[in-house]
């Protein structure tokens, strides 16, 4: 094994970079996704306190926890998958280093790396656009209940 001169180093620092930049953005997506998520498991938790004393409104409560606990659910899938992309980007990062430590062909590890990070981005935002539009069905659902017909 020879070692690398800082000359050949510096391209495969500035490929790196790249990878670098996309956990920083997909860290600013988990930072929102996990703060939306605090939010669920707050209200959640705030429901069902009240649920063992309401009479009337109880299958309300219940509903409203229903769509919560999926709710919970769905971004737990879109924070597993964002994580999943950060760790691929890492393990790119890696590849990336080794095969040009190692003098090593390694074009279709980093490129499996490289889609499969993407590939869980991808579907971590549809996941959260999924998010989304349960929060917009779950507040119709809440206000039709306050009798507000949204017109």
């Amino acid at each position: 094994m020879t070692s690398l001169t800082l000359q050949q180093l510096i391209p495969v620092i500035q490929t790196a970079v790249g990878p670098v930049i996309l956990i920083s953005g997909v860290g600013l997506l988990l930072l929102s996704i996990t703060n939306r998520f605090g939010r669920i498991v707050d209200r959640s938790r705030l429901l069902a306190r009240e649920l063992p004393r309401a009479t009337a409104e109880r299958d309300q409560l219940s509903v409203q926890l229903a769509i919560l606990f999926r709710r919970a659910k769905v971004l737990r899938l879109c924070i597993v998958l964002a994580t999943s992309s950060v760790l691929l980007a890492g393990l790119l990062i890696i590849s990336l280093f080794l095969a040009a430590l190692l003098h090593l062909e390694a074009a279709l590890l980093v490129s499996l790396c490289f889609i499969l990070c993407v590939a869980a981005l991808i579907a971590s935002l549809i996941v959260f656009l999924l998010d989304l539009q349960m929060s917009l069905t779950a507040l119709r659902v809440e206000l039709a209940q306050a009798g507000f017909d949204g017109k």
